[in-house]
């Protein structure tokens, strides 16, 4: 049996608020070199971090639906951790295609860790969703996960990927965040709960005193792609990605060299 040929050639979309995205874009691009995809960012929108749940819920489904619309992927990936803890049932519940999305590592964490203390950075919306409630119940209840929102790591990320130098402080705060809590100088694991911030763990780990092992969920889900994508026919050749931004396309112009490091050289605002 030959493989559907609209969705043969039917691009991967993925969606972020920023560049973030990008450290799931990278290892997807590492098991599916000749996908076709799309990079969705919702500049006009950011920061989720910082926004109310019921303004997320309503905004992300709409705006995925524009660009389903407009794209025509065969599969959405939700490559933002805040966007996925909110509105992920919502958007499975309103796209006719499959929707993947990202979550906090708390079950591969909690299997890593030596001394049964977790670190979580993320933002101030992933933190304190009852879902990561339900993953620490389910997969850490014997460990003690501490938790810090860290939403200045978005803008220290998003400076690194412009070719400038985050700043240190704001590396250096949200360590101390994690570390300054009771039992935190025990943690020998962090977990990545935003997108941006594996773009950054180098930094991260020249602020903690000891070496740390960080965990996000960007190879995990790179596979769940590639498995639920096994019957497509990929092209034989990669070719140059599609990034599409709420925001203006000036805004992207310092971002150019890393976007021409991920093959987005087709711009376009939505």
């Amino acid at each position: 049996m030959t493989a559907d040929p609209v969705k043969k050639t039917a691009p991967l979309l993925f969606f972020d608020t920023g560049m973030g995205g990008l450290s799931i874009l990278r290892e997807a691009q590492k098991l599916l070199p000749t996908a076709p995809f799309i990079y969705a960012a919702d500049y006009a929108g950011m920061p989720y971090g910082m926004k109310a749940e019921e303004e997320l819920s309503t905004r992300i489904p709409l705006l995925l639906g524009r660009l389903v619309e407009r794209y025509k992927p065969q599969m959405v990936i939700i490559a933002c951790n805040t966007a996925s803890t909110i509105a992920l049932d919502v958007v499975r519940s309103v796209l006719d295609i499959p929707v993947v999305g990202t979550v906090p590592a708390v079950k591969p964490a909690s299997q890593m860790t030596k001394t049964g203390v977790i670190g979580l950075l993320g933002t101030q919306a992933t933190i304190r969703q009852p879902y990561v409630d339900r993953l620490a119940a389910e997969f850490a209840a014997d460990k003690k996960l501490l938790r810090f929102g860290a939403p200045e790591l978005v803008d220290a990320a998003e400076t690194k990927l412009r070719g400038e130098i985050p700043d240190l402080k704001t590396i250096d705060t949200a360590v101390a965040g994690l570390t300054a809590q009771e039992h935190g100088d025990e943690i020998d694991t962090v977990i990545l709960a935003c997108t941006h911030f594996p773009l950054v763990q180098e930094e991260l780990q020249k602020s903690f005193v000891r070496d740390i092992q960080f965990i996000d969920g960007s190879q995990g889900i790179a596979r769940r792609i590639a498995y639920l994508t096994s019957n497509v026919m990929w092209p034989k050749f990669p070719k140059n990605g599609v990034f599409v931004t709420t925001g203006t396309l000036d805004q992207l112009f310092p971002y150019r060299a890393t976007l021409q490091e991920f093959g987005l050289t087709n711009l376009e605002a939505l």
